[in-house]
């Protein structure tokens, strides 16, 4: 457990500050999502050397719960619904491959890596901030452990080589940042990396939408996740052209490890909460792939694939508020309303 508090703040009795229950908050969801996932991988895995890393997933997720619930009772906060057993059917079919389940856990591991940094990084009392490095370092074991098994069965994308420079220099012409008239430059080592990370997510994501496309009890749900199976599509060929111009190769696609089950594993609440989840990441990294991109065509590219994901997202928000799926996080109060009461 993950229980270090400073004597100073014992003896205040320091409250969670908004940051630090946002992230609480949301990780409780998450992992409880996490733990429904990870006990159907456990039911229908069959290869022996990855059994293990699920179980290290479904342990972590288990103590990430029990350890949130601690503090959220320490401080009078109500325990979020989150996901139950009610939201896993164990006895359904297998959905997807061994290898595919594990190039996702890798995924997730990276969306882990990431939420921590920023909870941590906004964290301030000490037994939380020691809470989000443990978890930090949980996920990167798991990613580690991922990454290097799905390299050993040779499933494992590697990102593209390039040749080593020469020498060091400096940009001379302002042509370095064009990409619409004349000879476009090659791709830079970062654009690469950021397109070809992206790119990787988004066939995981394409290859998850489909399943669930196939078990979702609501004909709504369904048709939702068909959409994003068609945009994620277009999305992959925008990212492959970008690469293939370049004479860059492309990550390994999934769909074939979508088995063709059509019996629910998953509640569509979890079904849909866990899309939104990949939808939200999925603008976070388009952003940062934005950010430190340096051709303007790529740049519009990726502001076009952004505008389309976050229309995506709202129209998935509707339909989770419409059945009763979307909880309310914390919020600030309204004194407006207080004062007018």
């Amino acid at each position: 457990m993950y229980n270090v508090k400073a004597k100073n703040e014992t003896e205040h009795s320091i409250r969670i500050t908004s940051p630090e229950m946002g992230s609480l908050w949301s990780a409780y969801l998450n992992d409880t999502m996490a733990i429904c996932v990870t006990k159907h991988m456990l039911e229908k895995v069959e290869d022996t050397e990855i059994k293990p890393i699920f179980e290290l997933a479904l342990s972590l997720a288990e103590q990430h719960i029990q350890t949130i619930t601690e503090i959220f009772k320490e401080e009078n906060f109500p325990i979020p619904f989150g996901f139950t057993d009610h939201d896993v059917n164990l006895s359904a079919p297998r959905l997807f491959s061994d290898a595919f389940w594990l190039m996702y856990l890798n995924e997730m591991s990276i969306h882990g890596l990431t939420g921590y940094n920023v909870a941590l990084t906004t964290a301030t009392r000490s037994d939380i901030r020691e809470y989000y490095t443990k978890c930090m370092c949980s996920s990167m074991e798991l990613y580690h452990k991922t990454t290097e098994i799905l390299l050993s069965k040779g499933v494992y994308s590697r990102p593209p080589y390039i040749s080593t420079p020469q020498n060091a220099g400096y940009v001379k012409k302002q042509s370095f940042l064009s990409g619409w008239f004349g000879d476009r430059r090659p791709l830079n080592a970062i654009e690469i990396s950021n397109i070809f990370f992206n790119l990787k997510k988004d066939i995981v994501s394409r290859a998850l939408q489909m399943g669930f496309s196939q078990v979702a009890k609501s004909q709504e749900v369904k048709d939702y996740m068909v959409r994003g199976v068609d945009i994620t599509f277009k999305h992959i060929e925008v990212f492959n052209s970008i690469l293939h111009e370049n004479d860059l190769p492309s990550p390994n696609r999934w769909e074939s490890e979508v088995t063709n089950s059509m019996i629910p594993p998953f509640s569509d609440k979890l079904i849909m909460y866990h899309a939104m989840v990949l939808i939200n990441t999925a603008i976070g990294f388009y952003g940062a792939g934005m950010a430190v991109c340096m051709r303007s065509d790529v740049i519009l590219q990726y502001q076009r694939i952004i505008t389309e994901t976050q229309q995506y997202e709202e129209d998935g928000a509707n339909i989770m508020i419409d059945n009763n799926w979307m909880e309310q996080p914390p919020q600030a109060d309204d004194r407006k309303a207080l004062a007018h009461n």
